[in-house]
This record gives structure tokens, sequence and C-alpha cells, in this order.
């Protein structure tokens, strides 16, 4: 157990009670007292209106019936001014509709009359921790770094784009689509001794094959119908700069021949042009294809993938980096509510530990797009697992990826003899789930859990399926702590769960003082 003033240390604000009756002021007040926190009482809302001029609480527990300025109307002045500030309504049994209002209006909780006194301080200790995570949220997203990564894989990009601070070398940047291999290549520019110059990007997906090659490297006057005038393309436009070529695997063969040039000579040709120009840039590639497969195939060339393929960095999977789902969250809910106009909706934990569980086949880009359409649609400021959108939702959405495809595209950085240091390898893919059929037919064990969970009901044992599920959890927690020599983060993603979840397991079935940090 955590000491009392320790819980209570952190407090910088007192926590303010506004209620008409004294009685219930005065409870509250030597209750909250005892735990070590600061308290201020009030008998009115306005008085509250009025002392928010020159101070704030940490958490505001208000009344719903209250003469003069009620609970919720208290509540709806207060969320302007303070939109952070958890407040806790209290009101009574009979009074459930005015609950469901003040949760409509932004409540952090209600408090129902007549209460426990240990589980109102509960619940307001609790109002404490998430006012102070949100104070660190703010803090955090006022300095937003240009990528966020926890997991051992993303950290291994960061050290690699580091290492290739002062270098001009070829980089190739592979992974899934929507893993954020463009913003990846903007920090390899933004970090690079070309930072000053322009970084031009082109997807080569997205380009009619007709118009590439003009899109590339410009054409003449004359060069074609329509021609009328000198056009730079892209390698003239970047000079002295980077120039990032996405989705390189679908480049027309032909146009890889002029590229393997630029690549090779430091020269091109305009389209109709005569005149060498010199390529002054740097070239990173990305692509989400297995190009060691296209070169086998016929489709790719085998010299220009070893011109690319100077150092490769590969981005995870989101599945595969599921301690960053709840920073990213946050952060793209502060992003959409910025960029709409609006406030920034909280997520509770049950939320977020649906979504961690979810497999994101569009990664990054997916969580993100799940984020803004929850600033849209989601109906209250607190984002509950019922609110995520149905494909979260969905019967065996939040199932185990299936296994990828173990090619040369399963490190995290390769390097030619360049004599640049490479980063660390990636995380591996986690295997996919044996099916459950298979389960039964051959675990044993199963049958050990059917024989005590057949004594348990004969006997009519209160509670039989929560100490069976306990048990189970913790020896499943044990395990795996034993396994990764108490690391909960790495325990977390070998059981394939969230690392909020793994925390919460180990405080509801008291495995702290066995499970080392």
């Amino acid at each position: 157990m955590i000491p009392t003033t320790a819980r209570a240390a952190t407090v910088t604000h007192p926590i303010w009670i506004v209620d008409d009756d004294p009685s219930i002021r005065f409870v509250l007040e030597k209750a909250l007292t005892r735990e070590q926190f600061a308290v201020r009482s009030f008998a009115s809302g306005r008085d509250v209106i009025a002392a928010l001029e020159a101070d704030e609480p940490q958490v505001l527990v208000s009344d719903i019936r209250m003469p003069g300025l009620s609970g919720l109307e208290l509540l709806a002045k207060v969320r302007e001014r303070k939109p952070g500030l958890p407040v806790i309504i209290m009101t009574a049994y009979s009074d459930l509709d005015s609950a469901v209002s003040a949760f409509q209006g932004g409540a952090f909780e209600y408090l129902p009359k007549p209460f426990d006194l240990p589980k109102a301080v509960e619940l307001i200790r609790r109002a404490v921790q998430e006012s102070q995570r949100e104070a660190v949220r703010d803090v955090a997203a006022a300095e937003m770094p240009e990528m966020l990564g926890q997991a051992p894989a993303m950290q291994d990009v960061f050290r690699a784009i580091g290492r290739l601070s002062q270098s001009h070398v070829t980089v190739l940047i592979t992974g899934e689509s929507g893993t954020g291999k463009e913003l990846v290549a903007r920090a390899l520019h933004k970090h690079s001794p070309r930072a000053d110059g322009p970084m031009v990007a082109i997807n080569t997906a997205a380009i009619p094959k007709d118009l590439l090659e003009s899109e590339l490297f410009g054409h003449e006057r004359g060069a074609f119908t329509g021609a009328q005038a000198m056009r730079r393309g892209r390698f003239e436009q970047a000079e002295g700069g980077t120039l990032f070529l996405d989705e390189i695997g679908d480049m027309p063969f032909d146009l890889q021949t002029r590229l393997l040039r630029v690549l090779s000579d430091g020269q091109f040709y305009r389209v109709g042009g005569h005149q060498p120009q010199k390529a002054n840039v740097r070239v990173i590639a990305a692509t989400h294809q297995n190009l060691e497969e296209r070169v086998r195939l016929g489709s790719f060339r085998e010299d220009l993938y070893h011109r690319l393929n100077v150092i490769r960095l590969r981005l995870p999977p989101l599945r595969e980096r599921r301690e960053d789902i709840g920073v990213l969250t946050r952060f793209f809910l502060a992003k959409s509510a910025r960029e709409l106009g609006v406030e920034a909706k909280r997520i509770t934990a049950s939320a977020l530990e649906r979504l961690e569980t979810f497999d994101f086949p569009g990664n990054v880009r997916q969580l993100e797009n799940i984020c803004h359409w929850l600033t849209v649609m989601a109906p209250s400021q607190v984002i509950e697992a019922k609110d995520l959108p149905p494909e979260v939702l969905a019967p065996g959405a939040a199932a185990p990826a299936a296994p990828m495809h173990a090619g040369p595209d399963a490190v995290a950085v390769a390097t030619a003899p360049m004599g640049a240091e490479p980063a660390m390898a990636s995380m591996p893919v986690p295997a996919a789930a044996e099916p459950v059929t298979s389960v039964l037919h051959h675990a044993a064990w199963l049958t050990d859990l059917e024989a005590e969970l057949r004594r348990g009901l004969e006997s009519q044992e209160p509670g039989v399926w929560q100490r069976l599920t306990d048990q189970f959890e913790a020896r499943m927690i044990l395990t795996a702590l034993d396994v990764t020599r108490g690391r909960r983060i790495e325990a977390a993603q070998r059981l394939g769960i969230g690392r909020n979840t793994i925390t919460r397991k180990i405080d509801e079935l008291g495995l702290g003082k066995k499970a080392r940090d």
C-alpha cells in the first residue's frame, strides 16, 4: 500500500466541495483531510464561480440540487472555464435521470447519496489521479515530438535516424501501409546535413505511367504534345535536398533503368532534352512490398534494388508495438480536436484496452482515422468501450494477426558494406493463435480445470467463477513475468495484452510483491 501522505503529496490544488447541506460538507471535509488532501468548501455554486477568478481546484465535488445555481448549471460553467477539470456530481438514488445529464455534460463520475464514505474518498482519489494525468498529457501535447513510440522496435528506428543524421546515404524504408514511412523520411531529412534544402515527395504508384517520367525528370518544351514550356521535374526541385520516392516497388520497369542511372552517375536528362542535368539529391525510397520477391519475379531490377538497399529501415506494424497505442490515441484525439475546433475527448481504460487488442490492419493511419471518428461520433466527452467504431467491436476483431511471411524484410535495418552502423533488429512477429478446437483436443490441464470447477459447482461454492478466473490469470501473469525476468511491458507483449491491462491485473490480483518491476 502507498502511504497516505505519498498519495496526496503531488496534489497542487485543493479539493473543492460544494453543497448547501453543511453536514455533507463537514463529513467529506474531515474524511479528505485525514487522507492528507487540502479541502475547500462552498455553500453555493455562485461562490464557486466567484472563487474560480482567483484559484482553481484539483477536483470539484458538487451536489446536483442546490438553490440558485444547480449542479448541472455549475458543471456547464466550469467546463467552459476549466475543460480538463474532473467534476464529480453528487445525486440521490432517485435522481438517476439527472446523473445521466451529468455524464452528458462532461462529469467525471456521479456519487449517489447516501454514499459510503471510503468509496467516496476513493472516487475522489481516482479523479485526482485523472487530473494529474491530464496535466501531464497537456504538457506532453505542447511538446509533442514529430514521431511517437516507446516500443523497442520504434526505438530502434529512432536510433537509426540518429546514427544517419550526418549521412547522405540512400535509405530504403519498408513496412506495411499506414505505418508512417513518409514521417520517417521527413525525420531523416530534418536531421540530415540537407535539412536546409527542399524535401520533395512523390508517390510513384499514384501517377500514371506515361506522366511519371516527366514528373521525375522534367521535360523540354515541345518534348510531347502539350509540352508548351520547359518544366523542372522532382529531381531538380529537390536539388540540394531530399527526394522521397514512395511506393518504389510500383515503379515501371523502364523508369527503373533511368532511376538507376541517376543514382549511379548523379545526372539525368529531361524528357526530350540533350543536355545532362546534375542531380545533387539524396534519395529515400519506401515500399510496402517485398522487393526481393519482385526481383525474383523479374518485375524489379536487381541492380536498382542493391542501389536503394544501402541502409534499410523496417517500420513495425502497430500490432507489434501495442504499448504505443495509448499515447498515439491521446495524441490523435487532441489533434482531431484542434482541427475541428472542439474540446479533446478523454478515453477510458476499458476502451483503451479494447483498442490495444485490435490488430489495426491499416496501422497508425487507421488509428488516426478512428480517433477522428470518435471525436465526431462519440456521444460524450469520455469515450467508453461501447463508443468504439464497429470494426473494433466486431466479433473476432481482437483476434491475433496471422503470421507474416518471414522474408528478408523481417529485420529492422540491413546494410550494404558502407560503414554505417545499423540499428538493432526488430521484435519478432507474434505467431498466430492456435485454434480453440486444437487446444481442446490435447490440453490435459483443461481436465483438471473441469474437475475443480465441477467440485465448486456441486458444493455450490459462491464465486467459483471468479476464484478460478483469478487463479488462472495470476498464474499466466506470474509465468510471463518469470520468463521475461520481471519486465512487465515485455510480459504483456508476449501474452498479447496491453500494458495497462497487465498493470491493472497485477494490482487487482494482489501480485505486487511477486511481480517485480
